[in-house]
């Protein structure tokens, strides 16, 4: 029998949630292979749809590497990037549903999806994304700091790392140890009442 979930102390949840930041500065301090493995053992329990995992994760760490990513950005995230130990390139395999007889057995999920382009996109791309936010938590659950990005191109992007065209980008995530001295202040967020309804 399983013991029922425990509250998190308060020191864990503001890692994780109400200290953690955005950052857009990094110090100059490496992110190991190892480390990136350990992120993604976490990650790998993230919750998505009959298991379907479709998320791939490119970690760009090398400068070759780098160079290739960053005539793919928007001028605005071209610096914050440049300087990041890694930005993660996360992608969304629209074969995923191939996998579902190893990772869902029970039934014949696959028969689900195929020939469906638009049930397969919105799974992919919903299920990436919830693999994605587990990404960043298990980035800051393990000492790190990250700053997600959506200004890129993602034609060009998609051409320079997933040619094949099974892959499509969904966001990227810088990784590293974030300089605070680049924060900006706080934005606000919605109230409970302005996002929120209890029925």
């Amino acid at each position: 029998m399983t013991s029922a979930p425990q509250a998190l102390d308060q020191a864990v949840i503001d890692l994780l949630f109400s200290e953690a930041r955005t950052h857009n500065a990094w110090l100059d301090k490496p992110v190991s292979d190892a480390q990136l493995e350990q992120i993604y053992d976490l990650v790998k329990f993230a919750p998505t749809s009959v298991n379907c995992n479709p998320a791939r994760f490119l970690f760009v760490k090398s400068l070759e590497a780098k160079e290739r990513l960053l005539p793919c950005l928007n001028p605005g995230n071209v610096e914050k990037t440049k300087t990041a130990p890694v930005t993660a390139i996360i992608g969304m395999d629209l074969d995923f549903y191939e996998t579902l007889p190893t990772l869902f057995p029970h039934v014949d999920a696959k028969s689900w999806f195929v020939g469906k382009n638009g049930f397969i996109e919105s799974t992919a791309f919903r299920n990436s994304s919830l693999q994605g936010a587990y990404l960043i938590m298990a980035v800051r659950a393990l000492g790190l700091d990250c700053g997600a990005l959506s200004g890129f191109d993602a034609d060009k992007l998609n051409a320079e790392f997933f040619p094949e065209g099974r892959v499509k980008v969904n966001f990227l995530l810088n990784i590293g140890y974030g300089n605070s001295e680049g924060l900006m202040p706080r934005q606000p967020r919605p109230t409970f009442a302005q996002s929120c309804k209890i029925l």
